[in-house]
Parts: C-alpha cells; structure tokens; sequence
C-alpha cells in the first residue's frame, strides 16, 4: 500500500508534528497491519508499537502471532564489563551481528561487537565476542586492547575471503581485520588494522561481489558542513584489503538524492574531511548499509534540518550500483507513517523515526531497526513500480525495554530465524543477543 502525504505535513516542531497529518487520516494502527508478508519468515504486521508499560523482561519484543523469542547469549553466558565505568553502566553493549557465512560449518558461530569505549592501560573497550550456536559456548574473540584499546565497535561482516571486518565508530576510527584460526573459529590468530579503507566514525559495512568495501561516516554531513559521506574501498588485489583507493559518493539532486558519482580516489588518512573537498555528499548521521543485488541501502538516523529542527525523522536511500541513482527508499510521510509525540503521552502514534540498522530478509527484502523508544523493526518490500521506493513498509516487532533499542537485526543461515540484539538495557545486566523465529 502506498501512502501519499506530502513531506510538509511530516515536518517536527519539539515533540510535536503538523496536524494536518492526523486529519488526512492516513498511517492509523489499522492501516498499520496491512497484509501478509509472504517468504520463510512470513507474518501478519503488528498493529502498533510496543506499550512500554508491559516490558516483560523474559519477553521484550512485541512479534506477529505464530513467532517465538528466545536468548541465544545474555550476559549470564558472558559478562565482560562487570564493573561499572563512571557513568554506573557495566552492561555490555552488544551492537551488531555476523556468521561465518561460508566454510564446513557455515552459520554455526555468531559473532558481535560491543560498543563499549575504553582507555589506555584500562580494562574497558570495546571487543569481538563468538557464541557457537551448536553448544552454546560464548567466548572474547577479540579484545580488549590495553594499549590501543577498540573504541565503540559498530560494523561487522563476514567477507567472502573468509575474515571478519569490524570498525570502530569513533571520530577517526579505524577498520580492522580478524584472521580466524582455521581449525577453530572461536579463536583470532591475528587482527589487521587497515587504514587505506579509511578513518571514519564507521557504523555500517558491506562487502560487493567485487570485493570492494563499502563504508559509511556517522556525521552529520548536512548540518555540520563536512563528513556524513558513503564511501567505496575498492582494492588493489582481490581478499587484500591492505591497498588500493577510496572514493566518496557525490550526489546532484535535492536532499542528497538525484544521480551519484564516485569521486576521488581520496585520502583515507584524512577520509572524512577529505571525501567532502573532493566534492562528496554528506547525509545526517549515516549508520548502516546493506547490499541486496545491485542496490545499496543506506539507514541515515536524521532528516534535514530547517531552522535547528528536523524536517523529518530519518530515512533509507538506495543507490543503483550500476547506473548510481539514489532515492528516498523509506522516507517517513511518503511510504511509511510518521511517529506523533511520546509513548506515554496522549496522541503518540506509531511511526518511522531514527532508522539505524538494516538487514537483508531471506526473501530478499529490506528489514530496518531504529534506534529510538519504542525500538520498531520494519519490513520493507522491493520496488515493483521503479519509483525508487519501496511499494510497501510493514511492521514486524516492537521492542518494549523502556530503556534499551534494538540494534544487530541479521539472518544467518537458518531462514526463520532473525538475530538482534538488545543494547542499554533497563534490565541490569540485561544486554543480550535474541533470536525471533518463525516456527508456525
């Protein structure tokens, strides 16, 4: 179903939102529902997002009739950061999600990160954890580093040359190399930093079947006049990610959509300030990419802004990775609702706000996380009409942890199962992974 309020009536002041957007009596929880998304891990949408007053630690996600919830690796399992740092918060943070997506034992080892910062000669920082989905065990993979301790880690991914990239979301943050033990993938025998893919505030990362790797920079590109880019590493030798040349992507159209071009190549040393001169385009706050066939989505956590507020509460884009058009692929007021007020305050009303994580579905479809209060998952289908945009946006889960977002959504091997982890958690100690499966 295709909605068609116009961008005017999504724009924020404060809290609140133009009433014309009630009164054109669109994105109501019952157009919520929709219909059902066909696939393995098919369901009937939720109608609403999660009552926070119902948070049911054993149970935190709101999920369609039929889905199951379980942990697969809380911080009973693994407790890295028992000590609380100086702001009194000893959870874990777990942040994004991969497996071990080719080799003997595909999809059986899952690997995180954990967003945790860190300083020389401490014992915090952010590390690489392992569970093994057969047995169960949870171990450190990577990390802590007590002389250049990870800062932040974000971005995970599996690479076809079978290592696992991760990076760090810090201003100049690095990307590094995990090189896996080849009797036992629970166990580094080696981590590479590799500063030719640039310094970047990295969230998301994606590998293309070329071997090249995309990048994105958490800045805000728009508003603060520099940085907030997407960025192509692409290598000098196949699998060896230790040369060759970064390039940002330079928009021509309104609001960082219209016809793109790779421009460069830049420095990596200097990559945000860098792929800005060399005329890049700079979204607001661009946090993960995903790449489906020949498309690159990116989840930018912001709108732009007119007059210090928002115009709209953040977005996906896709980018053609032949022809390098980019659009508005979910856009809050024109293919998916726009969230009115607070939870727990008269009037709220579920919406899109704050997309932060994307995933691929096993149908091949969009699969978005936000990072917001209440924490929704949305499901976005492809574009059948060309338009750019996705022909439909349903929602699939609401996270109702008053204190917590979802973050890490990824599909392994298993087609009816999704990962994702729950992060800050109001629970203590209650930083997690979970997995939502379909067994209906």
């Amino acid at each position: 179903m295709r909605y068609g309020l116009s961008k005017a009536l999504s724009r924020r002041a404060g809290l609140g939102i133009a009433a014309g957007v009630l009164a054109a009596g669109a994105f109501t929880g019952a157009a919520l529902a929709g219909k059902t998304v066909n696939g393995p891990f098919g369901f009937d949408p939720i109608p609403a997002s999660a009552d926070l007053s119902t948070w049911d630690p054993a149970a935190p996600f709101v999920i369609p009739s039929g889905f199951s919830q379980y942990v697969v690796s809380d911080e009973s399992a693994l407790n890295i950061y028992q000590v609380p740092d100086v702001t009194g918060d000893g959870d874990d943070w777990h942040d994004m999600n991969t497996v071990n997506e080719t080799g003997k034992q595909a999809g059986r080892y899952l690997y995180r990160t954990h967003e945790v910062r860190g300083s020389n000669g401490g014992t915090r920082g952010g590390v690489v954890s392992v569970v093994d989905l057969k047995t169960g065990e949870t171990r450190i993979l990577a990390g802590p580093d007590p002389v250049q301790p990870y800062q932040a880690l974000d971005g995970i991914r599996w690479t076809p040359w079978g290592t696992i990239l991760f990076a760090e979301e810090s201003t100049g943050g690095r990307l590094l190399e995990i090189i896996l033990d080849k009797h036992d993938p629970m166990t580094a025998v080696a981590v590479f930093d590799r500063p030719a893919v640039g310094r970047l505030a990295h969230e998301g990362l994606d590998v293309g079947p070329d071997g090249s790797v995309y990048v994105v920079d958490e800045f805000r590109g728009q508003r603060e006049g520099h940085g907030g880019g997407i960025y192509k590493f692409v290598p000098d030798r196949y699998g060896d990610l230790s040369s060759g040349k970064l390039y940002a992507l330079k928009v021509t159209g309104p609001d960082g959509t219209g016809q793109g071009e790779w421009v460069g190549p830049i420095d990596p040393s200097n990559a945000r300030q860098a792929g800005t001169d060399a005329d890049g385009t700079g979204w607001n706050r661009p946090e993960d990419i995903e790449i489906i066939g020949n498309t690159l989505y990116v989840a930018v956590t912001e709108g732009r802004y007119e007059g210090g507020v928002q115009v709209y509460d953040g977005r996906v884009l896709a980018a053609s990775l032949k022809s390098l058009k980019v659009t508005d692929f979910v856009k809050p007021g024109v293919n998916v609702p726009v969230e009115l007020g607070t939870p727990g305050v008269p009037g709220y009303a579920t919406g899109f706000d704050n997309p932060d994580n994307l995933a691929e579905a096993p149908n091949g479809d969009l699969v978005i996380v936000e990072d917001n209060v209440p924490s929704d998952i949305w499901w976005a289908g492809k574009d059948l009409d060309g338009d750019g945009a996705a022909d439909e946006v349903h929602l699939f889960a609401s996270l109702s942890d008053p204190g917590a977002e979802g973050t890490g959504i990824y599909f392994g091997k298993d087609p009816k199962t999704m990962f994702v982890n729950v992060q800050h958690s109001a629970a203590p100690d209650g930083d997690a992974t979970w997995a939502i499966t379909n067994r209906k």
